[in-house]
């Protein structure tokens, strides 16, 4: 395959990017809906990445622009692994994925695309979801959008929160 055609990417590509961090600017904003920001805990929140590597992909990123998991502190720590649970939870039962990668890049040397704020990552996997698009062309195929996903998500991840904080 020598192209694969996204016009839809021509406004990102030429736009000018704003300074400062994309984490701060989304938790800072007023509009969780279009930041995809589906869930805010005391010290962290889960947003759906921008740039997914399946449907569903999420981030519980720290209120607090850290870039070591050892800077937060340890509530913090505590919440974005209960935040986790809460988003494998809502996407095994949302998604009906058959399992997840859950992690973090820590730096620039170990893969981290936001090195200065740090942030988990939750991507649900389903068996076969690596095909050829991903082995020979190195592409990855993302079935759905990010606003039909967090319109998917958002309810879900609200209800599992509740019952999890033993309000539902």
């Amino acid at each position: 395959m020598e192209r694969l055609w996204a016009p839809w990417r021509l406004d990102y590509v030429t736009s000018q990017q704003p300074e400062g961090c994309i984490f701060c600017r989304k938790l800072a904003a007023d509009d969780d809906v279009a930041n995809h920001v589906l869930y805010r805990g005391q010290h962290n929140a889960l947003l759906l990445n921008t740039f997914p590597y399946n449907s569903g992909h999420l981030m519980v990123v720290a209120y607090a622009h850290v870039a070591e998991l050892t800077e937060l502190p340890p509530e913090a720590r505590a919440e974005m692994m209960e935040l986790a649970a809460i988003a494998a939870k809502a996407l095994k039962q949302a998604l009906h994925c058959d399992g997840l990668n859950i992690g973090m890049n820590v730096g620039q040397a170990a893969g981290a695309g936001i090195s200065e704020h740090i942030h988990l990552h939750i991507v649900p996997r389903w068996q076969g979801d690596t095909n050829f698009m991903a082995t020979v062309f190195g592409t990855r195929v993302v079935p759905q959008s990010l606003d039909a996903s967090y319109e998917q998500l958002a309810p879900i991840i609200k209800e599992v929160a509740e019952v999890s904080a033993g309000n539902g």
